[in-house]
């Protein structure tokens, strides 16, 4: 299908939408089109992912089920 066809293929699906939520997501996807989400993150968040990308790829990682079992008398 050529890019034109694929155009008027979203119009008319988008035209049967009748879910206000849908269409906000959509709307969203169009507004933030190339925008990266990173750029809106707080500097503490964005530090605190970095610290962990850092973490992890120096090995200083604990499995999932260690923490589940240390943690499920809590849940």
């Amino acid at each position: 299908m050529n890019l034109l066809a694929e155009k008027i293929e979203l119009a008319k699906r988008l035209l049967e939408v009748e879910d206000e939520n849908l269409l906000m997501q959509i709307k969203q996807l169009f507004d933030n089109d190339g925008k990266d989400f990173w750029d809106d993150l707080p500097s503490h968040v964005q530090q605190g992912i970095e610290r962990a990308k850092k973490q992890a790829a120096e090995g200083k990682l604990t499995p999932h089920d260690e923490v589940m079992a240390k943690y499920e008398k809590y849940l």
